[in-house]
């Protein structure tokens, strides 16, 4: 196996034996495989697109979406599941090809195009769906810098489109670019432009997400939760998908069983048509990299809507109380029933639920959030006040991903060590470093404004925007905010190229640098956006922040 996907890859190159995340070499192939499809797939949907044949592209958006969803670090480790789904694209691109020929289109020579027939004819024949069958660094590093910026766009069509919003502009790019990264010649050039692209459409795709939950949940409020627990038996949903954890919370309501939040799942808390299920009693927890011993102690079944799965260790007692939907999948984990109209059944959730104690208390008190940007644009005259007073001087935005690496407590004392008259924006479960520390407020306006799931970056790019807008700045790099992002998986990897897509330069990520990016691209991304990585919270706050 090869896989450099994930910040916490084996010394910052690749796994190759086993993935830090435990991902297994088979799993990785099999995951390799079905991205390969996927890449065949769009590339012979573009050519379609192209030549402007009529066809079903939902399905083949649809699949493309789901697959590289299932491809994302910690979503699913399940390989029957793979395997199925690479069966699935496999009969889809035997009727792609059909019709292709039927109308005479032309498509590249490329092997993973041409090839039609079974799985075992794609192993037999030794494809190579690795990364490492681009030979040249450079060229590979920009083809994995946009598929990665895929797979995080991917995931957040995916739970836009189960709330009914879609965008054929971002489907047709998707495939356009997947033909790009297939092709073995591909010029760095193109590439470089489609890195660019990417970012766009992640712009895109995050402003389509936030459409689509706050036109159905209602927009974010300031909200206080719960982070203590109640006496009733619970069921703790973790991942991202508001929609089930909506299903979930009309399923339960009346039964005695309470429900919670995990990890990236509590912004549920924020939106008023979730948070007014009075049995939505609270977060549970922190990042998901702490799940083990916190599953351990929720008593209750476990709900994972999408990543982040850690897999279980062999004494694990909650094995036969976790269930999965959706791209999430583990081996002998249960899979949540879905109903004709798409919704979920969570039935044997529920039953289960009522035969558990009820959680057992980590902790106890509140925590603030629901600082989207519909929310903070509430509060503009305040914060411009208090801008223009100095009594707030600098916005460090601190979003993305948390993780295991003992650097990252780089972030919970960047966060204390921040002057009194700064304020941090964040989104994501980057958060859980610093949004239980007591950091005080400015006039009134918390110094800690959470804007919910790792999404919602798409908000500090909206009020950025919003604010060179108000102070009439010539640039937005000009506006008092540092970008100090925590990554980890292929989400932050699209927030990311999205940031830089709108122009703002001298963001700093950590705790390392991608091992998918070559020296040649990063010094690049360098020269041309100002890319940083952190040092220390001393050097980086003196020269950052209060120079």
């Amino acid at each position: 196996m090869f896989c450099f996907q994930c910040q916490e890859t084996a010394k910052g190159t690749g796994c190759t034996v086993k993935g830090v995340c435990g991902k297994l070499p088979e799993t990785a192939r099999w995951q390799d495989l079905l991205i390969s499809v996927s890449r065949g797939i769009g590339t012979i949907a573009h050519a379609l697109n192209e030549a402007g044949v009529a066809y079903d592209n939902i399905e083949a958006g649809d699949y493309i979406v789901d697959a590289l969803f299932i491809t994302i670090t910690n979503a699913n480790f399940d390989d029957a599941a793979i395997l199925n789904k690479v069966d699935k694209g496999i009969e889809l691109k035997k009727r792609l090809l059909k019709i292709a020929a039927d109308n005479q289109v032309a498509l590249p020579d490329y092997q993973e195009v041409r090839w039609g027939g079974e799985k075992e004819d794609y192993l037999a024949e030794g494809t190579r769906e690795s990364v490492l069958r681009n030979e040249n660094e450079d060229q590979r590093s920009l083809k994995e810098l946009v598929v990665l910026g895929l797979k995080g766009t991917c995931a957040y069509y995916e739970h836009a489109s189960r709330l009914g919003e879609r965008n054929e502009d971002i489907i047709r790019f998707m495939e356009r670019a997947l033909a790009l990264i297939s092709d073995p010649n591909a010029n760095q050039d193109e590439l470089l432009k489609t890195v660019v692209e990417t970012g766009q459409n992640g712009v895109a795709v995050m402003a389509l997400l936030d459409k689509a939950n706050t036109g159905t949940y209602g927009t974010p409020e300031i909200s206080k939760v719960n982070i203590g627990v109640g006496t009733r038996p619970g069921i703790l949903v973790s991942g991202h998908d508001l929609k089930d954890i909506k299903d979930l919370l009309e399923q339960t309501e009346g039964t005695g069983v309470d429900v919670y939040t995990h990890s990236e799942m509590l912004p549920a808390h924020y939106y008023p048509e979730l948070k007014k299920y009075k049995h939505l009693v609270g977060n549970y927890g922190n990042a998901w990299w702490k799940q083990k011993e916190e599953f351990e102690t929720f008593n209750g079944p476990i709900v994972f809507t999408t990543n982040c799965i850690v897999p279980p260790t062999s004494k694990a007692t909650y094995n036969d109380r976790v269930f999965t939907t959706n791209a999430a999948g583990y081996p002998g984990w249960k899979r949540i029933k879905v109903k004709e109209d798409g919704h979920k059944d969570f039935t044997d959730v529920i039953e289960l639920a009522k035969t558990c104690p009820a959680p057992t208390e980590i902790e106890h008190g509140e925590i603030v959030g629901g600082f989207a940007h519909g929310q903070v644009f509430a509060l503009a005259d305040k914060i411009v006040d208090a801008v223009k007073s100095g009594a707030i001087k600098k916005f460090i935005v601190m979003g993305g991903c948390d993780g295991r690496m003992k650097s990252r407590n780089y972030y919970e004392e960047f966060a204390q060590a921040l002057p009194k008259d700064t304020v941090i924006l964040t989104s994501g479960c980057a958060k859980y470093r610093y949004n239980k520390l007591q950091l005080g407020d400015i006039g009134g306006i918390p110094r800690v404004l959470d804007a919910g799931q790792c999404n919602d970056s798409y908000s500090w790019a909206v009020v950025a925007l919003k604010l060179k807008e108000i102070f009439q700045a010539q640039d937005i790099n000009d506006l008092p905010i540092f970008f100090n992002i925590a990554w980890y998986e292929q989400k932050a990897v699209i927030v990311l190229l999205a940031l830089l897509s709108l122009g703002i330069k001298n963001i700093h990520i950590g705790p390392t640098l991608p091992g998918f990016v070559s020296p040649n691209v990063l010094n690049v991304l360098v020269d041309t956006f100002g890319l940083g990585t952190i040092s220390t919270v001393e050097e980086d706050i003196k020269q950052y922040i209060t120079a």
